[in-house]
């Protein structure tokens, strides 16, 4: 009875040993896992800022650029509104003076 008892605890033992040793493998494997998509998440979120970064960028140069059109043609606008404005008033001087 004595033995029976003993060899039974001995493979009850070797059993949670080895379980216990399985589980530590699964367990390592799973934080390696975890750790792999935590640094493929990581380096995603980093090239989609830098994406983002770069499409404000190009965005804004996008808006400068627009906006320097936009000034010129309205420079452009004044420019002939005064040349305009300046024959006129040299017109309607000729016609003043000439009457």
């Amino acid at each position: 009875m004595k033995k029976l008892f003993l060899s039974t605890a001995l493979l009850l033992v070797f059993g949670l040993s080895f379980t216990s040793c399985r589980d530590t493998k699964k367990a390592e494997d799973s934080m390696e896992d975890a750790i792999e998509a935590t640094e493929e998440a990581v380096e995603d979120a980093a090239d989609a800022v830098e994406d983002a970064v770069d499409d404000a960028g190009d965005a804004i140069e996008d808006a400068a650029d627009a906006a320097g059109e936009a000034v010129d043609k309205a420079v452009d606008a004044a420019d002939k509104t005064v040349d305009n404005a300046a024959n006129a008033a040299k017109e309607k001087i000729k016609e003043a003076g000439g009457n």
